[in-house]
């Protein structure tokens, strides 16, 4: 350990050197070390190193910017407080971001828009990032522009997701227009990827009152209808993602968003259905949520919440004592409950619907 804490601070001296070979050098040592020990990340920070990082994100050269931006990505994963202590250093992550279209190589673009999301795991920097006005959008240019390589449109989804977790910083999110991006990738990239990352941030940024408006000026509820069709072939985490978006934009908005879900077509409804049957527990749950919001909170949909709301397994001691293939009975019985009970309450919603 004590070879490490040398190797750290020679490396980290050597970052202050007027010769560019050395510092070249240094830099590609630490973002070896912190790439492939862990351990390394916090001595490497407490050596002093992040104050020559950031600065470094400012250099012409590439090669000096990538192995910077790659360092700080890799001590962000397990020391995050160092680098949110340190001076200047979101300035510096926002000068790379914002030169994402000119001077900035893409690798170093990706790896600090990675090191937002990594930072932003910790949800009390989550207001700090998102009262970064130039960060959010740097980002959200990121995925407008149709250049941006895939890598970069991912790594700028992620941080902008880790952003709107945090609800006020839902409202600056709109404001800077990342409704309208946001949507226009969904509609012109069809990367499964791309559009599962994208309509989760969108499902975050719909749970606040600003929503509705922004979204229907761009269609939104359609888009999301559409996607929830099972004739388009969204996967699974995609309409899981939309019935969230659709929930929370039914219950923070009015009677606009309400009256286009209203009118969702039968292949939406099936995807709904999809998503009672074959969604997570959240999924299965939201999709039920909506069902009964479009229904005016019909008590009709109580049980079947009630139901997925319980673990599949309740009686573990009876698991154990009936053995392995006991339990995947149990599992395949229950399943088979949720499923038909599933098929039972779409059908009383479609007749409801068409009465």
């Amino acid at each position: 350990m004590e070879v490490m804490h040398r190797t750290a601070r020679s490396l980290v001296k050597k970052l202050g050197s007027v010769s560019e070979i050395t510092r070249s050098e240094a830099l590609a040592e630490l973002r070896l070390m912190t790439k492939n020990d862990e351990e390394s990340r916090l001595i490497i920070a407490e050596a002093g190193a992040i104050p020559y990082l950031a600065e470094t994100l400012y250099s012409s050269s590439h090669d000096s910017q990538d192995n910077a931006a790659a360092t700080l990505l890799n001590i962000s994963i397990s020391s995050r407080a160092p680098l949110m202590s340190t001076r200047g250093l979101l300035d510096a992550i926002s000068h790379v971001l914002s030169h994402h279209a000119t001077s900035s190589s893409p690798s170093a673009v990706q790896s600090s828009a990675a090191t937002l999301y990594s930072l932003l795991v910790d949800d009390s920097y989550r207001p700090i990032i998102g009262a970064k006005r130039d960060i959010v959008y740097s980002l959200i240019e990121i995925i407008k522009r149709p250049n941006s390589p895939p890598r970069s449109i991912k790594d700028a989804l992620k941080a902008l997701f880790g952003i709107a977790l945090f609800p006020l910083n839902r409202a600056s999110l709109i404001d800077l227009g990342a409704v309208g991006a946001l949507f226009s990738l969904v509609m012109k990239d069809g990367r499964v990827g791309i559009v599962e990352d994208t309509t989760a941030v969108i499902a975050q940024i719909a749970g606040c009152e600003e929503s509705e408006s922004e979204f229907l000026k761009f269609s939104g509820v359609k888009v999301l209808v559409d996607l929830l069709d099972v004739g388009t072939g969204s996967s699974e985490r995609i309409k899981e993602n939309t019935v969230g978006a659709l929930l929370n934009l039914v219950r923070c908005g009015g009677g606009g968003v309400m009256r286009e879900v209203k009118e969702m077509r039968p292949g939406a409804v099936e995807g709904i259905k999809d998503v009672m049957e074959n969604g997570t527990a959240k999924g299965k749950s939201k999709a039920i949520a909506l069902l009964k919001a479009v229904e005016g909170g019909a008590k009709k949909w109580d049980f079947a919440v009630q139901l997925c709301a319980k673990p599949l397994l309740t009686d573990t001691n009876r698991v154990s004592q009936t053995g392995f293939w006991g339990g995947v009975e149990l599992v395949a019985l229950r399943w088979s409950m949720l499923k038909q009970l599933a098929t039972i309450l779409l059908s009383l919603f479609l007749a409801f619907s068409s009465a």
